[in-house]
């Protein structure tokens, strides 16, 4: 059995509820079995996977339906290369995060954490410095400040999901707007202990 401070999260669910959807994997069902977190909106996904990506519209209708069914949700943000050099990066971010805040109740956010996750940074061994994840994610709580409320934006989680790892963990975990890591690569590997080793005391 698990520790009661570990949670368990599926990496997507579908915007069906139970029923004919050959294929597709409810919240409901998720809960059915222990999950009580899904993460919606990876980058990956937006993409599609030689297929139709998810839009932010999709991305905002999943997200309703999976607190509605009881999970919490990690909902994930972030830019491409181009759009980072091109000095855009806010506007795609808030661009993603407006079709979230205009379906959620105010309440509903209290289960929601946001993963900012630069795209150019997912599994491509780059990362956003410390200053430029800092930058980033002070903004997107700014946002959500003005967009959402106050209250709402100082107790959201927003955690770095760029190529997080045991040598810039620190340095990262370190920002006074960076409140996590979703760790991909780097959770499959001993390397992972020293992420968890460089959560600052509390």
């Amino acid at each position: 059995s698990l520790r009661d401070d570990i949670e368990i999260a599926a990496q997507n669910c579908s915007l069906t509820g139970t029923g004919a959807y050959t294929g597709e994997i409810s919240a409901s069902q998720l809960k059915d079995i222990g999950v009580t977190w899904v993460i919606l909106g990876h980058s990956e996904r937006r993409e599609g996977f030689g297929m139709a990506g998810e839009d932010s519209a999709l991305v905002a209708a999943k997200t309703k339906k999976a607190l509605e069914e009881g999970l919490k949700v990690m909902l994930c943000i972030g830019e491409k290369k181009e759009e980072r050099e091109a000095g855009t990066t806010m506007e795609v971010c808030a661009s993603q995060l407006k079709p979230v805040a205009d379906v959620l109740s105010k309440d509903d956010w209290a289960n929601v954490s946001i993963a900012y996750e630069p795209v150019w940074a997912i599994g491509t061994g780059l990362t956003a410095t410390p200053d430029m994840a800092q930058e980033t994610h002070a903004n997107i709580r700014g946002w959500i400040s003005d967009n959402v409320g106050a209250d709402v934006a100082a107790a959201i989680a927003i955690q770095y999901g760029g190529s997080m790892k045991g040598a810039n963990a620190e340095g990262l975990l370190s920002q006074p707007d960076i409140d996590g890591g979703l760790i991909g690569g780097a959770s499959l590997t001993m390397d992972f202990f020293k992420c968890i080793d460089a959560v600052p005391s509390a």
